[in-house]
């Protein structure tokens, strides 16, 4: 299945260089429509808004993490079938095994390129 470059997707991350970060390898695989919060309380808010078709999002932030903005997407009828790509720094088994049992659909470890979130993002949608 070839990738939908036009769905919106959220990128959540509580430093601000990693969201331009994220943003910038976006543009270079080729989305347009991408946008950010700086928390998982400020996504689930944007994520009542809109309809995204990816959210990729931080596991280390306050005061929400993304690991519990992961569990309340899952809860949520509404979004419980949005891929979900998690991002963390600590590629830590327990952490890995605990966002799949959460449902996450993806997760990459930092630092990263446009080819792996690319490749990431493609597995997500074969």
């Amino acid at each position: 299945m070839a990738l939908d470059l036009a769905m919106p997707i959220l990128v959540v991350d509580d430093y601000k260089t990693m969201v331009r970060i994220i943003k910038n390898l976006l543009k270079q695989v080729g989305f347009q429509d991408v946008d950010d919060a700086a928390d998982g309380s400020e996504a689930l808010t944007k994520l009542k808004e809109r309809k995204y078709g990816l959210v990729i999002s931080d596991w280390n932030m306050e005061p929400m993490t993304g690991y519990e903005l992961l569990k309340q997407v899952r809860e949520s009828p509404e979004m419980e079938t949005l891929p979900f790509i998690m991002v963390t720094a600590e590629a830590k088994s327990e952490n890995v095994i605990a966002a799949k049992k959460a449902g996450v659909n993806n997760y990459i470890v930092k630092p990263f390129n446009a080819q792996t979130l690319k490749d990431k993002i493609e597995a997500v949608f074969a």
